[in-house]
């Protein structure tokens, strides 16, 4: 679990550090060291004395701190940690790191660190949102920051929507997890997310209701896992994860080209993406204008992604998605044996709460000679299963 790892964990100035008592019991639990760099305004929201009673630490809070050696707290706490948690990170807290100010304690000791950053937002869903955090947000995915969170529901201002901490609970796993041994060391890993686009005109098109979420969280799992990951994805509103090369793409037209573009060498191909299985034959170049009380428009066939690369001479282990409304084992092993995959992963998207756009999903996984069922959970911890699972079932070279 995290035994012996030194976590340092910057708290910002919001109402969500009430948790952050409950996260340095969860960590410490685990086995984790805790030290905490608290903001001025942190210790509006919580004392640093229950801090300190909850970590067995001095509370750090000052840039200039005569007690610390050499006077260079920032220095000493950036080179002890193994790893920094920011819970909550504020949306000003973001807007400085993301800026390199050096304003503060905690500020300077990002700047100052060798080791991994996570950044567990936290506030007003309208603040999550707004296109300066978003842009901040994406800024420090690029630069190597790792985001967690964050999650939707009530929040203490009285409205509703993304902008809650994650639970303690639920970073305590996933820091275990990021320290878990990289069993995709070495491996290169090739996967598609998010729905297609198929245009009917200039302005109009057909797609479905996928929201990329299951793909995502299957590359972040997969990066922190040792992978060499490239992600093409379909058009989706999401965030890169860190240490994944995204290509972004519309049609199966374009996400075929794309992955066969990128499929050589690739230890790994995941087909998580949600294609559409007909396109248009005829793309008009001009709107189309209403004329009579019915309209026929002919399909072709796309190309079939998953069983082009399963096809392959020196083809990747290949694993397919199965989102079905019923008989689902029955399609899904269907689906196995027709298209020579080496696994395929089924859900149930008439449930609901699963499947499409939900934050949670549930599968059954097939291969040729044993299945597995992998119950409900979040979809990151669905991804670290379902890759244990096919890491499990890759052929030693």
């Amino acid at each position: 679990m995290l035994t012996d790892k030194k976590v340092l964990l910057g708290i910002g100035g919001g109402i969500a550090a009430y948790k952050s008592a409950d996260l340095i019991r969860r960590l410490k639990e685990r086995g984790a060291d805790v030290r905490v760099i608290m903001t001025q305004s942190a210790m509006e929201f919580i004392t640093p004395l229950t801090i300190q009673a909850l970590s067995g630490h001095p509370v750090a809070a000052d840039l200039l701190d005569p007690a610390a050696e050499a006077a260079m707290g920032h220095i000493e706490l950036a080179r002890w940690a193994d790893v920094v948690i920011l819970a909550p990170a504020t949306a000003n807290l973001i807007a400085r790191i993301n800026a390199g100010m050096a304003d503060d304690l905690l500020t300077t000791t990002c700047l100052a660190t060798s080791a991994p950053v996570v950044v567990c937002p936290a506030m007003n869903q309208q603040m999550y949102q707004n296109i300066a955090t978003q842009e901040n947000l994406a800024n420090l995915n690029r630069k190597g920051f790792t985001i967690w969170g964050p999650a939707t529901g009530s929040q203490a201002c009285g409205e509703v929507g993304p902008g809650r901490m994650l639970e303690p609970l639920v970073i305590a796993e996933q820091l275990g997890q990021f320290f878990a041994p990289k069993l995709l060391a070495g491996k290169k890993l090739l996967l598609t997310a998010g729905p297609t686009r198929e245009a009917i005109d200039p302005v109009r098109y057909i797609s479905n209701h996928s929201s990329g979420k299951m793909g995502f969280a299957l590359a972040q799992a997969a990066a922190e896992m040792g992978a060499e990951v490239t992600l093409v994805s379909g058009p989706v509103s999401l965030t890169t994860p860190a240490r994944v090369v995204r290509i972004n793409v519309d049609s199966a037209q374009q996400m075929l080209t794309s992955v066969m573009e990128n499929i050589q060498s690739q230890d790994i191909f995941i087909g998580c993406a949600a294609v559409a299985d007909y396109r248009f034959a005829d793309v008009a170049t001009e709107k189309m204008k209403k004329s009579a009380e019915h309209m026929q428009l002919s399909l072709v066939r796309n190309p079939d992604i998953l069983a082009t690369v399963a096809s392959l001479t020196d083809k990747p282990f290949t694993v397919g998605f199965a989102a079905e409304t019923n008989n689902v084992e029955q399609y899904a092993k269907g689906k196995l044996t027709r298209k020579k995959l080496d696994m395929i992963a089924a859900n149930d998207v008439s449930v609901q709460g699963l499947g499409f756009n939900a934050d949670n999903n549930a599968l059954q996984v097939f291969w040729p000679n044993g299945q597995q069922t992998l119950p409900t959970t979040d979809k990151l911890s669905l991804a670290r299963q379902l890759l244990t699972l096919i890491n499990q079932q890759l052929p030693t070279k």
